[in-house]
């Protein structure tokens, strides 16, 4: 198989996956009886943990997802690239030519990012009611302080080599994925887990 083709079967895969976790995000919230899992679908039996590592994974997959989908159509290069990158927060700049183990990490560190901000929702939406406001809204700007998190904090405090100067369309657009791959799925699942709850 070519790269060319390797490469565009990657995307198809990942564009699969998103689409996958968009859908199931959809039916999880308005047609939740449609699962056939009742330890989602019933609110009573759903605990918190499992609130936590559901929206964490939804969230985290569609992050990363498409952020390797934005970084192959900006560059022609798969995902690899993206893994490792979040890597080298750990491990320095040698992570960027660490191959595949170099991947997995930042796969790894991935997934804890993304179940930090989850847990950090979940801890202050009770605490200023945000179950009660607009969803949708609430989500967005919490993506867009996450994002601001990520680039004012978390990286300058990390081992990732110094970035290229500031580039406002490609600021938005990491911006706009956290919006709503991360944000808004977090809202959405830990707020209707809240309203439940509350409803019992």
């Amino acid at each position: 198989m070519s790269k060319k083709n390797f490469n565009g079967s990657i995307i198809l895969l990942v564009a699969t996956v998103v689409f996958q976790q968009f859908a199931f995000l959809y039916f999880h919230i308005y047609h939740p009886k449609q699962l056939a899992m009742p330890t989602i679908s019933n609110p009573r039996s759903q605990s918190a943990a499992s609130a936590i590592v559901l929206t964490g994974f939804i969230a985290g997959t569609l992050d990363i997802t498409a952020a390797c989908i934005q970084y192959y159509i900006r560059t022609g290069k798969g995902p690899a690239n993206v893994l490792r990158y979040v890597a080298s927060g750990m491990f320095g700049k040698k992570a960027l030519t660490g191959g595949v183990p170099m991947a997995a990490w930042g796969l790894l560190f991935h997934y804890i990012i993304a179940f930090v901000f989850t847990l950090f929702f979940f801890w202050i939406c009770p605490k200023i009611n945000l179950q009660s406001k607009n969803k949708i809204i609430t989500g967005l700007v919490y993506g867009a302080f996450v994002w601001a998190i990520m680039n004012l904090a978390i990286i300058r405090l990390s081992n990732i080599p110094p970035p290229p100067p500031f580039d406002i369309s490609k600021a938005a657009i990491a911006m706009l994925i956290l919006m709503f791959c991360i944000g808004l799925p977090i809202s959405l699942l830990i707020g209707k887990y809240y309203t439940r709850k509350t409803n019992q």
